[in-house]
């Protein structure tokens, strides 16, 4: 027999972490954590642990690593008899063949206010749109991506918004931990009410990929200011100046203008922007 309140937490990077910790505060700790295999990165292609895994190994507890929900990590999780699943950041869809072996289903915290901003980008997205309404939700997952019913829903505050995408993540997925401690026991005594999202208001978002963070000068300056803030740390943002690459390190947004104050022009050190363009 499973024990009860034995779950399985689903996650992999670092903001991930940020919902770990909430939970376990609350005293919710998990007996098991599945995040991605070890990747080979930097020069020597030495192989990199997870985030969450380094969290899980620094505090003792079983790891699963698997490339797929294939038949022998679907028995494994089957016979760990755990009575529900958390996911948050996981970076796969979990099949509906995971998705069953869990008698209290599997709760998903999402960093948008679904049904707006499903997909792997919300946080990016939300900046992008220059969105003013912002929060979290937490989600009983089915096998679409977060399309499941909500158990619980939150918008959150942050001054100074927009602001770039890491210190964004820190936020949403901070105050996405909190909500869920607070769920996680209302809906284990079976008190929250499942509200199935508005398939009409659904918005969707896509993969970030390099050439997003491309800029084009002249276009509005708020537009070239926002992809800055949501493309911070990768893949950040760049414009040719002369046929050469320049990355910028740093801008502002003053009195409706987008000002460039660091770059790294290709092939040379960072600078002032200023500096370039005295020449």
């Amino acid at each position: 027999m499973y024990q009860p309140h034995k779950f399985v937490y689903f996650g992999t990077p670092d903001f991930s972490i940020l919902v770990l910790e909430e939970i376990a505060r609350a005293g919710f700790v998990p007996s098991l954590i599945v995040t991605a295999p070890d990747k080979p990165a930097g020069r020597g292609l030495a192989l990199s642990e997870s985030p969450v895994k380094k969290w899980a190994t620094a505090r003792g507890i079983e790891i699963l690593q698997p490339e797929s929900f294939d038949d022998a990590v679907a028995a494994k999780l089957a016979v760990a008899h755990h009575d529900f699943a958390i996911v948050a950041a996981f970076g796969k869809i979990l099949p509906q063949r995971v998705l069953t072996l869990f008698p209290k289903g599997a709760l998903n915290v999402h960093p948008s206010l679904l049904p707006h901003y499903r997909g792997t980008s919300p946080v990016e997205s939300q900046i992008l749109a220059d969105e003013t309404s912002i929060g979290v939700s937490v989600i009983l997952m089915d096998e679409k991506m977060d399309h499941g019913p909500l158990l619980a829903q939150e918008k959150i505050n942050i001054s100074d918004w927009p602001i770039d995408r890491n210190g964004a993540n820190r936020f949403f997925w901070k105050a996405g931990g909190v909500l869920l401690a607070r769920t996680i026991p209302e809906w284990l005594a079976g008190s929250p009410t499942l509200t199935p999202q508005d398939e009409s208001k659904a918005t969707f978002t896509k993969k970030t990929m390099k050439e997003d963070g491309a800029l084009d000068l002249a276009a509005p300056a708020r537009v070239n200011y926002l992809k800055y803030l949501a493309y911070a740390g990768w893949p950040g943002t760049y414009f040719f100046e002369d046929g050469k690459r320049m990355k910028i390190t740093k801008a502002s947004f003053t009195n409706g203008k987008f000002i460039i104050e660091r770059v790294i022009p290709e092939g040379k050190r960072e600078m002032a922007y200023a500096d370039i363009a005295k020449k």
